[in-house]
């Protein structure tokens, strides 16, 4: 799809769901020996969600794992719609767009893999990382340049920033001081 098109869908989008490993994280699960779960997020990945969230845009995490990681990030970035251990992706964003009273065409879906491609398909805007599986990236409108983990979420927010004519107010926030 060009970019014009991809601009004109993230211009409508006011909420963008982000899976969690393999999207903002690089997807490798390290367990200490006492079964400890380790995970890497990327902090530039995350500031690209706080300044989303401070143009306005909703921010959630549908993962089908659980952590207590994952729910300390969020907390800490200030994401209050976290779904963990959700098996059926697709059925839970419904909810949430329902529930937000959004239209379809106004959310955006990151993901990486096969279980992320139900809510894929419900989306205005379905977005697939550099690194995701190759039918992932078949059902998305937009692939990243970066993968996973390693920037590709802050890629999403600015590309939505951009399009809906807030990321240079945000950067002149930081110029500013």
């Amino acid at each position: 799809m060009d970019k014009k098109t991809i601009m004109k869908k993230a211009a409508k989008i006011k909420l963008a769901v982000f899976d969690v490993d393999g999207v903002l994280t690089d997807g490798k699960l390290i367990l200490g020996e006492s079964g400890d779960e380790y995970k890497s997020f990327h902090v530039r990945d995350g500031h690209g969600l706080v300044m989303l969230l401070e143009i306005g845009c909703k921010v959630a995490v549908i993962t089908a794992r659980s952590s207590n990681i994952v729910a300390e990030r969020m907390k800490s970035l200030g994401i209050k719609y976290v779904f963990q251990d959700e098996k059926d992706k697709g059925v839970r964003l419904l909810k949430l767009i329902k529930k937000l009273n959004l239209e379809q065409e106004q959310v955006a879906y990151i993901g990486d893999d096969v279980i992320d491609l139900p809510a894929m398909i419900n989306v205005g805007l379905p977005i697939a990382v550099a690194d995701a599986q190759v039918e992932v990236k078949n059902n998305a409108v937009w692939v990243t340049e970066n993968k996973g983990g390693l920037g590709a979420a802050r890629e999403v927010c600015e590309l939505i920033m951009r399009a809906q004519n807030k990321y240079d107010d945000r950067i002149r926030r930081y110029l500013a001081t």
